[in-house]
């Protein structure tokens, strides 16, 4: 268990499936007026849900880094990021080097707002259907704990560099390869975790943070909420989460979800 010190912060996920662009523009617009902190897509090339008429998972979509530097532009103040990037599709120092330029975009002539969400990647269809070797989950866990370093170096190097460290975060729970990564690298730690669960990885993750020497205050515990029950939210806040994460799934999503937990937000950070 970690004592919450940050602020409660709120993340919203669209996901870029079977709506028009025009309709994501929308939300993100929306999200922004509302006072959602961060907004996240996910980066995959087909829909992961079956649209809501039934039938399998199939229809419109759209690809995430172009989406996210369009987000930059159109966006003033929200934080923003993949939910999260899949290491295995482009090359670590052009990840890196993509995530310079949309940070630059977002700026604006101040600091940007471009968060590094990864992780290793797990939908077998973006791999088959784009020619990507999809491995095993070890062998992309191992690809990943190497990129990591590649991408921060790249961003020393860079020229103009980022306008800021970009926040790095990293999405999981595996015991013995993901959370050694996230006490390694990650400012943010992304889960799907009941209150129980996040106790023991909270666990887990302290004796890496202790084998690298790392304190685990300097990781955010971000944790994404599912069934909207605010007494869950509370018992994860109570536990250390302070970022909370919830999903427009379909382009017709209800925004009371959202709205619901920015009211929490704001009551939570009123003390």
């Amino acid at each position: 268990m970690t004592t919450p010190t940050r602020p409660v912060r709120v993340g919203v996920q669209i996901a870029p499936q079977y709506g028009t662009y025009e309709s994501i523009r929308e939300r993100v617009l929306r999200l922004e007026d509302l006072g959602a902190d961060i907004i996240f897509n996910w980066d995959h090339f087909f829909p992961l849900t079956p649209p809501q008429g039934g039938g399998p998972a199939d229809g419109p979509h759209f690809e995430a880094w172009t989406m996210l530097a369009a987000i930059a532009e159109q966006t003033e103040r929200v934080e923003f990021g993949p939910l999260v990037n899949c290491n295995s599709y482009r090359n670590p120092d052009l990840q890196a080097d993509m995530a310079r330029t949309i940070d630059h975009i977002s700026a604006k002539g101040g600091v940007g707002r471009f968060i590094f969400g990864t992780g290793c990647g797990w939908f077998d269809r973006d791999y088959t259907e784009y020619s990507y070797e999809f491995g095993t989950f070890g062998t992309r866990l191992d690809a990943l704990a190497v990129d990591l370093p590649r991408i921060r170096d790249r961003w020393t190097k860079l020229d103009p560099a980022p306008t800021r460290d970009i926040p790095i975060l990293i999405g999981g729970g595996g015991e013995k390869k993901t959370l050694r990564i996230v006490a390694e690298h990650a400012d943010i730690w992304h889960s799907f975790p009941t209150p129980e669960v996040l106790v023991h990885k909270l666990e887990v993750l302290q004796g890496h943070c202790d084998a690298v020497g790392r304190d685990i205050g300097e990781i955010e515990i971000s944790a994404e909420n599912r069934d909207g029950n605010l007494e869950t939210v509370q018992q994860l806040h109570d536990l250390g989460a302070t970022l909370i994460t919830v999903g427009l799934t379909y382009p017709d999503s209800s925004f009371e979800p959202v709205e619901k937990m920015l009211a929490w937000r704001d009551s939570v950070n009123a003390g």
